[in-house]
This record gives structure tokens, sequence and C-alpha cells, in this order.
């Protein structure tokens, strides 16, 4: 719970942690809360489209309590909607969501939770808590910030999914209502503001074009993780042009002594 949360850096100490200043406790609550209730509501559009796509309340229900990552809850129903073998349908989002495994490589060290809790902490490890909790300063903002957010948002979701799923027949045609764009949507608008230097610009770009050319070829799911790989090759070829031909080589090729160590660092 955020009240026995121990204070102390999230990460190794360092220079770049001693000049973040602390943040308010009632700050990450606030921002948690804002991030969990906007997109826990948006539980509502999945349980509309689950059901519209022939699962049965508690198919629904039961995808949003177990599974809990929005994206891959509707890749399986838009595919089952497609007419898909729920065998690739489940494969595919499958495979979407292991992205946040990688997520979860760097939240256990921030975290640094008892083992005893990290069963349970795995299960809020999705976009939306890790986007609030990798930029708090300190370790007890980041369990504050992943702790609210975790909370308000299972809450909200299985909330609003079993709302929206009671609700689909009223609707109607949920194609019309385009609510499967609602969760994309709130991931762009949760991603958007973290574009801060022209190298994420550039890397979220290459992912954007690599995800939409496999896209047609390739099985849901799949497009996304090998988008992955636009960060690896961005860096790559950032550190060709800082080198440059014959770097460290003859005449031509020699730098300073300083200009390489600010290119190491």
């Amino acid at each position: 719970m955020p009240g026995a949360i121990a204070a102390g850096p999230p990460g190794p100490p360092g220079p770049a942690s001693e000049t973040r200043p602390d943040k308010p406790d009632a700050a990450v609550v606030r921002d948690a809360l804002g991030v969990g209730i906007a997109v826990g509501l948006s539980g509502f559009a999945f349980g509309v489209t689950s059901a519209g796509s022939g699962l049965s309340l508690l198919q629904t229900c039961v995808l949003s309590l177990l599974v809990f990552t929005g994206a891959s809850q509707f890749a399986l129903v838009g595919a089952l909607a497609a007419g898909g073998n729920p065998y690739t349908a489940a494969a595919g989002a499958f495979f979407l969501g292991v992205r946040n495994a990688f997520y979860g490589l760097r939240l256990s060290q921030l975290l640094a939770l008892p083992r005893a809790v990290r069963p349970f902490a795995a299960h809020w490890v999705i976009d939306e808590t890790t986007a609030v909790t990798l930029p708090q300063p300190t370790r007890r903002a980041a369990r504050i910030g992943f702790t609210v957010t975790g909370l308000t948002l299972y809450v909200l979701w299985n909330l609003t999914t079993l709302v929206g799923a009671l609700g689909a027949e009223a609707l109607g045609d949920t194609d019309a209502w385009g609510l499967d764009a609602a969760s994309p949507a709130v991931f762009l608008a949760l991603l958007a503001p973290m574009l801060t230097s022209t190298t994420e610009r550039v890397t979220a770009g290459l992912a954007v074009v690599l995800a939409l050319t496999l896209l047609p070829v390739l099985p849901a799911g799949v497009p996304v993780l090998i988008s992955a790989l636009a960060a690896p090759l961005v860096l790559f070829l950032m550190g060709r042009k800082k080198k440059g031909p014959g770097d460290g080589k003859g005449s031509g090729g020699t730098v300073t002594r300083r200009k390489k160590e600010e290119w190491h660092s």
C-alpha cells in the first residue's frame, strides 16, 4: 500500500538522480488517478466491441479480469470478429502482450518489491502503469504511481467492461461508433508527451512505418513486436554517424579526447 512505501531512489545513485527533485505524494497520486480514470473508462469500448464480436458476457468479463492488457484484448476480439481462427487470434494477442514482459524487467529494478508481492504486481505491468512509474524521481514515488494507477485502472476497466458488454445491444452497430480506436488513441496520448528529443521522435516514426508496412503481411501482434527493432536501429545509425569514417585512425580521423569522452558518456 502507498502508506507503507519506503523512500529511496528508483535506481542506482548518480549525478542524474541527484538533480531530480522530490515529488510530493499528492502530485504522484493526482497524476496516477488521472491516467487510471481516463484509461479505465475506455474499458466500456472493449465491452461493447467484445459483445459485438460474438463473445458472451462471461467471456468478455473474464478476458478483462485475467488478461488485463487492452491492446491484446482488442486484438483478440478483432480477429475473432473478422472470422479468424480462435487459436490464431489468441496467438496474436499473446505476442502483442509480450511487450509487458520487457516493461517488467525495468519496473522490477525501479520498484524492488518483496517477492511475495511480485506475482500480483506483475498483473498490473501494462503500458499505463509503466508510463506513470518510469518518470518518478524516487522509489517511493514510483511505487505510489504504480500502485494507484494499477488499482484504479484495474477496477474501472473491469467495471466499464461489464457495463459496455451489457449495453452493447442498445448501441447497435459498434463499428459505427469507432470504439475500437479508443485504446490506441489513449496509448498515443500517453506516448506523445514523452517524445522530447529528435532521437525519440525518429525512433517512434520508424516504428510506425515498420508496423504499418508489415501489418498486411504478418499475423496480428507480430508487426508491433518487430517495430521495436526501430530503437536499436536508430541507436546503431547514430553511433555510426558520430564515429564517422576512419575514426581514431590516421590524422584525417583523429578527434580530440574531450569529444570522444562526450560520445561515450
